[in-house]
């Protein structure tokens, strides 16, 4: 049975439990067996190493609470040793009030963050145990105990499992959709931002992860795995990725997402990004690469609004601030923002991207279509794109146009995106490419003013032709069709209009009377 076939038996186990509310509860429920399951076979692999090695390896975890101990002992042959495998109120009671506590306790235990015990007692402390019934859970544990991450293949595709896990759980709607960027989103701002070996990079706001597993995939995919050295490695695996998480859940998603994709020591903190007072960042602190998704349409309270030079209680613009104080002199940062931050003229709005514009170069905008981040939130966004090597000249803007209208079920896709990644590379073909593009790479048809003249989803505007610093992406070559009608046919059609208004106010009428 695949993997992803074993995951669907846990979910629609978990379905059935009292404790169980909703995707984003199985989710994280599964995610906290995962790990524990991930972590006994990862122990298991370095004890081995060590053997080998003619070394001792000292397992993080006390011997009676490893997994092959608690969650599935064998016999003598191989199989579940029923008499020790606890089940039902013994298994439940285990997990609250011995298994959690003692992993919860690990983070007091160390102050190295870089430590496994830190990232385990950091992972426990905002978990709990949901599932009600030690029946329904001692079914997941056996289904899981199958399970080998010791397996590179198996791995993989338990990562992309996993993938679709954190994908549905933002399909569920609510606050949990926050947690997840669309893979297609995500996968052209990593393939735009030149990352290389050395970098650090850095999002704030991480969610599920997606920029940093997408961004380590890049470092390490096919032939580059190869060409990389044991430095080189290390320095991915330690000294690469960073980031901060708000919420307890997105912050278990995230660390499980980023270990399952092989990032074994991501150095990923809870906390409120917006809590750090940006006056105090040196260079030190800053990072090569930005890529984020922070929340907005949030508020903050007084008291975070003093972190800031520009004072909001609008969140999107203080990620904004934020985001440009911890880049490096040379580095790159590609954000995905609300339009109103590039539309808006009020006081901290065109103040931040006053500063924006003069001390760092805004190179690209990207207009995404609406309906980028359905079924939790339709606001129209934009990915901005600037790095630190002096001041704003031109702004090329690309209009990411799919062919049809993008909804729950029809979901943006690379490639409606390609065409940008391929330009944004390629600067020589800006601006005049779609003729010669395949329609399929084209986008919507539209109404323009010859009929022979094709779409051109790409343009470029010089600094001192923004005013009042609207950034807002208004594609020149979209032209609206105008339709002339001589006054007869005008007067016809206004008459036509009156004719429905009258016939609805009647039925509206009978309705109220009836």
């Amino acid at each position: 049975m695949s993997i992803q076939n074993n995951i669907d038996r846990i979910t629609d186990i978990l379905r059935r439990d009292d404790g169980i509310s909703g995707a984003m509860h199985y989710t994280e429920q599964i995610s906290w067996v995962l790990f524990l399951k991930f972590l006994n076979d990862y122990e298991d692999n370095k004890a081995d190493e060590a053997f080998l090695e003619g070394t001792d390896y000292n397992y993080v975890l006390r011997k009676d609470l490893r997994w092959h101990q608690w969650a599935c002992p064998k016999d003598d042959d191989g199989k579940l040793d029923v008499k020790r495998a606890l089940t039902g109120d013994d298994l439940i009671d285990f997990v609250n009030n011995t298994l959690f506590p003692y992993l919860k306790a690990f983070k007091s235990t160390t102050n190295d963050p870089k430590t496994l015990t830190y990232k385990i007692g950091a992972i426990f402390e905002y978990l709990d145990n949901r599932i009600a019934s030690g029946h329904t859970l001692r079914e997941v544990l056996d289904i899981i105990d199958a399970l080998d991450f010791q397996s590179s293949d198996e791995l993989f595709e338990l990562s992309q499992v996993y993938e679709n896990l954190l994908k549905s759980m933002g399909s569920d709607g609510g606050n949990s959709g926050e947690f997840y960027t669309p893979r297609a989103i995500i996968k052209a701002m990593v393939e735009t931002t030149d990352i290389k070996v050395g970098d650090t990079i850095y999002d704030g706001a991480v969610g599920s992860g997606g920029f940093l597993v997408e961004a380590f995939d890049f470092l390490t995919d096919g032939d580059k795995k190869e060409k990389l050295s044991a430095k080189d490695w290390e320095t991915i695996q330690n000294d690469t990725f960073f980031g901060m998480e708000k919420t307890s859940l997105g912050y278990v998603m995230g660390m499980m997402n980023m270990i399952l994709h092989g990032i074994e020591s991501p150095n990923v903190y809870k906390g409120n990004t917006l809590t750090q007072n940006i006056r105090d960042y040196q260079e030190k602190d800053r990072h090569n690469v930005i890529l984020a998704n922070p929340p907005f349409g949030g508020k903050e309270k007084k008291q975070i609004q003093q972190n800031f030079p520009v004072e909001s209680n609008a969140t999107e613009i203080l990620f904004m601030q934020h985001f440009m104080k911890m880049l490096k002199l040379e580095g790159r940062a590609a954000i995905v923002v609300p339009e109103g931050v590039l539309f808006q003229t009020n006081n901290a709005f065109t103040k931040v991207k006053q500063t924006l514009l003069e001390n760092y170069n805004v190179h690209t905008i990207v207009s995404l279509p609406a309906g980028v981040f359905l079924p939790y939130s339709g606001v129209k966004t934009n990915i901005i794109y600037f790095d630190r090597k002096g001041a704003t000249n031109n702004i090329w803007y690309y209009d990411v146009t799919p062919p049809y209208k993008l909804t729950k079920n029809k979901p943006i896709a690379y490639e409606h995106i390609k065409e940008f990644v391929h330009l944004f590379h390629n600067p020589k073909e800006r601006n005049h490419t779609n003729a010669k593009l395949k329609p399929s790479l084209r986008g919507t048809k539209q109404s323009v003013s010859s009929e022979n003249e094709s779409l051109c989803n790409d343009w470029t505007v010089n600094v001192t032709d923004i005013k009042d610093y609207d950034l807002s992406a208004k594609n020149p070559h979209k032209v609206v069709e105008v339709i002339h009608q001589t006054p007869k046919d005008l007067l016809k059609s206004i008459k036509q209009n009156d004719r429905e208004i009258n016939t609805l106010m009647n039925q509206i009428e009978q309705l109220i009377d009836g």
